[in-house]
């Protein structure tokens, strides 16, 4: 009725197999590491890029407002004498404001945020610690 023990963990075998699931083990927990550092890195990019959109669209909104108003306080302010002058001279100013914006939004989105910066330095160190030295 009593049934013998085995041991399982005496011997090589045994103990291989203990290995092979402790290296296994220590690879899954890797890999679920990097993958929650990839996820946040993914989370904060995206909650500054919508704060950024939000941001910049106020910012635009109030600027136009702003110049708009401003041109035609000039306008009606030098009604009488160079009402043409003054709106050609606004016009001229706002189409350089314009184009100085466009090119500073091309030089920022060329020179982009790099991304991901934090798991791909995890990643290097990951690939070093494994890499096999001859």
């Amino acid at each position: 009725m009593n049934e013998p023990e085995i041991n399982e963990t005496a011997g090589p075998v045994s103990g291989f197999w203990s290995a092979v699931v402790h290296v296994l083990t220590t690879l899954v927990d890797m890999i679920y590491t990097r993958l929650e550092l990839l996820f946040l890195d993914l989370q904060e990019g995206s909650e500054r890029l919508l704060s950024l959109l939000i941001w910049s669209m106020t910012g635009l909104l109030a600027a136009a407002m702003t110049l708009f108003l401003g041109a035609l306080s000039l306008i009606f302010i030098f009604w009488d004498t160079h009402r043409v002058l003054v709106a050609l001279l606004l016009t001229g100013s706002f189409a350089a404001l314009a184009i100085t914006a466009a090119l500073v939004v091309g030089a920022k989105v060329r020179a982009r945020h790099a991304m991901f910066a934090a798991t791909l330095a995890e990643f290097s160190k990951d690939r070093q610690h494994f890499k096999v030295v001859p």
